[in-house]
């Protein structure tokens, strides 16, 4: 670290600030943009409607969502740096807002997706922030704990969205699903000005550009590409240029990040075996999340002939017991260490995933839950205590760049995944009705969704093996002068 960030860190005083304030003004936030994004999924079906649009086109919505995402959160690490904790999520929620209204107001569908990427350039500077925050106001031995609590409440968004806008959509209209946020988006706004407090360390590092535009062009190519093929093929011209072209500014970027002074994204995260361990596994793990998220609801409503409102009821007892595991898990985790809760978890994804591959038209809904219980009762156990034992490896200085790290390629790899499994369900169902002409549309979704799980599990598979490689890792030296400031402050939650 240089002598401008230590300088800037000495400054930083922490002992006189409160956790408890915070921790909720970015709860809140984060709570109203998860709510948002859960509510939106159920409602592709009469969207799809609406529109008059195929599902390769409604993935859009979700797919430019983490697309915006992944080509912002790498430049986080270096805003953190330029702008304090204050103006980063302030900014964050009235962008969010902006995006909210635009959507709840769209009269054509490409309005929607332009208020999707205002929202999302909300939520890209927000989730650095959050992760970025927790780290710095809490001890190594205590962040388990606090991940849990926030995940206990951003999982409530997810438990409770789909049977929100199930009920909403059958008794109002799509567009309500926006015009309810509004106020709840406005109140993080209020009460994060009110209560947030500065804890960043400002260096002002150099800004350069040249990175942000290779950054841009390397992840937005990859998922423009990958989402490209969900709505042709492989084959496609278009396809095979922007993964190419994607993939070479990647690697420049990646090289450019080793060489400068100052970088962007400092890759040097990478140099502690933890944190590279854990990224590739979450990287793997979320591929398989994204895209279950995005086929169950198609096959409630699709295969299951279940209306939006029960379509939601089906998915909410899983996102109520994976708000209450997530606090259990955080407990556990800091007295526990990883190993115990990571390799379960992922052993009951995968059973999960593997059931979910013989699923037919004759499913019941108590099947469907039971087997979405399990699916994220193995998430809560594995999502909070990978990522914060990568990040607990991670010097100070590194902690905005790890945050960054972990998100970007989280949503780079939600949005390749949604883009290939919704591929390769399209593809599945094509080949089936080919097949067999007189098979029921029902049919032939659910023979696609079976190849899509059938690959979801193999790529599950890999998670599981990495997971086996986890375990608790001591804080940096740097820390300990850290946890000292954080002991000797009144930090009550």
């Amino acid at each position: 670290m240089n002598v401008s960030s230590e300088a800037s860190s000495a400054s930083t005083d922490l002992s006189r600030i409160k956790r408890g304030p915070i921790v909720a003004a970015l709860i809140i936030g984060a709570f109203v943009a998860i709510l948002n994004e859960t509510l939106l999924n159920i409602a592709f079906p009469d969207l799809m409607k609406e529109f008059s649009i195929s599902p390769a086109t409604i993935q859009w919505l979700s797919t430019a969502y983490m697309l915006v995402i992944g080509v912002l959160v790498p430049v986080t690490a270096l805003l953190q740096q330029w702008f304090t904790t204050r103006q980063m999520f302030l900014t964050a929620m009235i962008l969010f807002l902006v995006g909210t209204i635009i959507c709840g107001s769209a009269p054509v569908f490409e309005m929607l997706l332009v208020g999707r990427v205002v929202q999302a350039l909300g939520t890209g500077l927000m989730l650095p922030v959050m992760m970025n925050t927790i780290l710095v106001i809490y001890p190594p031995e205590k962040r388990g704990g606090a991940m849990g609590m926030i995940g206990l409440v951003i999982m409530f968004g997810p438990a409770i969205g789909p049977t929100l806008a199930g009920l909403i959509i059958d008794q109002l209209d799509w567009r309500w699903l926006f015009f309810l946020v509004i106020p709840l988006a406005a109140f993080s706004v209020v009460f994060a000005a009110v209560f947030l407090r500065n804890v960043s360390d400002i260096t002002k590092p150099k800004v350069d550009i040249l990175s942000i535009v290779l950054s841009s062009i390397g992840f937005g190519g990859i998922v423009y590409g990958f989402s490209k093929a969900g709505e042709s093929s492989w084959s496609d011209p278009e396809v095979v240029w922007t993964i190419t072209v994607g993939g070479i500014a990647l690697v420049l970027f990646i090289v450019r990040q080793l060489l400068v002074r100052e970088p962007i994204l400092n890759l040097r995260a990478f140099k502690y075996p933890m944190f590279s361990l854990v990224t590739v596994m979450m990287l793997v793990l979320m591929m398989t999340l994204f895209s279950t998220m995005i086929l169950l609801p198609l096959f409630l409503q699709t295969a299951l002939l279940m209306t939006a409102f029960k379509a939601g009821l089906t998915l909410m007892p899983g996102g109520v017991i994976n708000g209450i595991m997530a606090p259990i898990s955080g407990k556990l985790f800091d007295k526990y260490g990883p190993r115990v809760l990571v390799v379960p978890g992922l052993i009951l994804v995968l059973l999960s995933v593997w059931l979910f591959t013989d699923i037919s038209v004759n499913t019941t809904a108590g099947y469907v839950i039971t087997l979405h219980i399990i699916l994220l009762v193995g998430i809560s156990l594995v999502m909070m205590p990978a990522q914060t034992t990568g990040l607990n490896q991670l010097p100070r200085h590194l902690y905005p760049h790890g945050t960054a790290i972990l998100n970007t390629l989280q949503q780079v790899a939600g949005a390749i995944g949604t883009a290939l499994f919704i591929s390769i369900m399209s593809s599945g169902t094509k080949d089936f009705m080919t097949k067999t002409p007189n098979a029921t549309p029902a049919e032939g979704l659910v023979a696609g969704l079976h190849n899509a799980f059938v690959i979801a599990l193999f790529i599950g598979v890999i998670a599981l093996v990495l997971g086996f490689f986890i375990k608790r890792v001591q804080a940096p030296k740097e820390e300990e002068k850290h946890v000292q400031a954080s002991e000797n402050g009144s930090f009550n939650l």
